[in-house]
């Protein structure tokens, strides 16, 4: 699989780049950022995935998440995806949180969604692939956080995927699309109404429905205008709980959905995940 390469910088004793490939998951381009840390000739490096929410790309983490120098001082690389297909014959939609930049990490089955809007299995599938072809990423030492939209697909990936995961965090996540506005409008228009199709992209559903993860960290802040209406994180809490799920979810005072706020707990997410992806 053929990767090109748009930039490199030098930053925090590592490379920061961003890289352009042609997807066969979502037939159109896609764009993406990876740090990797400087390291012994030969050495392979434990990858932390990086999911963006609702309007964003790639960028968004890559220019104001500040993960660069905990990624360097851990020797994790950090992996940055795009959030939909992208291009002139990508449908859209008008609102911001439907369409391009809102992807909800699902695989579309519904028209005219489906031939392009397959982020489940590109972030499953075809950009691990890419990735452990092209970088010094030790596969089997994988973690995954995300942000708001991004950080419902962190908690659903892992959910599904547990062997592949080691650690699971979130910021601010959607915790249940089954119930809030955000994920009743993108399910029912990529899914269809039928909310059984549903289950596998809700991380309560999916705790309720048996799958486990070893352990999860989430931070959401007090002052989120989006926490009561779309987030809804007592609903996490509550199927954790009676699951008997580990998870450490914090609320955070006075903190809002901003990157000012994923920037300030960004590191000791990084952290968190190094401690459970050596070895």
């Amino acid at each position: 699989m053929s990767l090109e390469t748009i930039s490199t910088n030098r930053s925090h004793g590592g490379t920061q780049g961003v890289y352009h490939h042609d997807s066969a998951e979502t037939g159109t381009p896609m764009t993406f950022s990876v740090f990797v840390p400087d390291h012994e000739p030969g050495a392979k490096l434990p990858v932390l995935w990086y999911l963006s929410g609702l309007t964003c790309t790639h960028a968004n983490v890559t220019e104001k998440g500040e993960f660069r120098a905990a990624c360097a001082q851990h020797g994790v690389i950090f992996v940055a995806p795009d959030t939909s297909p992208r291009g002139d014959d990508v449908p859209d939609d008008e609102s911001y949180d439907f369409g391009k930049g809102a992807g909800f990490y699902v695989d579309a089955t519904r028209d005219p969604w489906a031939q392009h809007f397959r982020m489940r299995s590109y972030i499953e599938a075809e950009l691990p692939a890419l990735v452990a072809q092209h970088f010094p990423a030790d596969m089997a030492r994988q973690g995954i956080t995300g942000h708001s939209m991004g950080g419902h697909g962190a908690l659903t990936i892992a959910l599904r995927n547990p062997d592949r995961f080691r650690s699971v965090s979130a910021f601010s996540p959607i915790v249940s699309p089954l119930n809030c506005p955000w994920g009743d409008k993108a399910l029912t228009g990529y899914l269809g109404k039928d909310r059984a199709d549903w289950r596998a992209y809700d991380a309560c559903a999916l705790i309720e429905d048996g799958a486990r993860v070893p352990a999860l960290l989430v931070d959401q802040g007090t002052a989120d205008g989006f926490l009561e209406e779309q987030l809804r994180t007592s609903l996490l809490a509550a199927a954790c709980e009676k699951a008997g799920q580990a998870a450490t979810i914090r609320m955070q005072e006075r903190y809002d959905h901003s990157y000012y706020f994923i920037s300030t707990f960004m590191p000791e997410h990084v952290a968190w995940h190094a401690e459970r992806l050596r070895g």
